[in-house]
């Protein structure tokens, strides 16, 4: 059993959503925060897997964080959104694994993806990335979750604000 599994196996964490297909090049968003969403994109800008995960502790977070890279494949990119202190540790990672790494505001990405009177309050856009994200999960083909957790749903826009930055969609599917 790999490190990663037997963190996920002893902290029962859930799974990633589906098994990974082989990319060369993908990007990891990250939701940071004890409770950290993750979404992992294609250079086909579509969405591959995304899950939540509660590391429980600081201490708990930087031990996992290699082995989620490990787990993986090979990430080329990684854009964070949230805690600057947290991003450092993921960081640190993404650097050793050669990845080009990115911090977004929350501004910045809701700005981009969300029409300005869903992003009056958190509460309204953190719901209206619920239902973006799922639209996102649907046109990725992968399955439309029972449950989102938030932190997963900003994830996923998260890596659709940096797919589109990146060139690798010509056209935001959400329009």
């Amino acid at each position: 059993m790999s490190g990663i599994d037997r963190f996920v196996h002893h902290r029962q964490i859930k799974p990633w959503t589906r098994p990974v297909e082989t990319h060369s090049t993908t990007l990891l968003a990250v939701d940071l925060g004890l409770r950290s969403g993750l979404a992992q994109y294609g250079t086909d800008g579509r969405l591959i897997r995304y899950r939540s995960t509660h590391f429980g502790s600081l201490k708990t977070l930087k031990k996992a964080v290699p082995g989620i890279f490990k787990s993986l494949g090979p990430v080329t990119h990684v854009v964070v959104e949230g805690d600057r202190n947290l991003a450092d540790i993921w960081k640190k990672s993404s650097l050793y694994c050669g990845a080009h790494f990115q911090t977004v505001s929350a501004e910045k990405w809701r700005r981009e993806l969300l029409i300005p009177r869903k992003q009056i309050n958190r509460k309204r856009a953190k719901d209206e990335a619920d239902i973006l994200a799922r639209k996102i999960v649907g046109w990725s083909g992968l399955k439309r979750p029972v449950s989102l957790r938030h932190d997963a749903a900003e994830a996923i826009l998260i890596g659709l604000w940096a797919v589109l930055e990146l060139n690798w969609l010509s056209d935001n599917p959400l329009k």
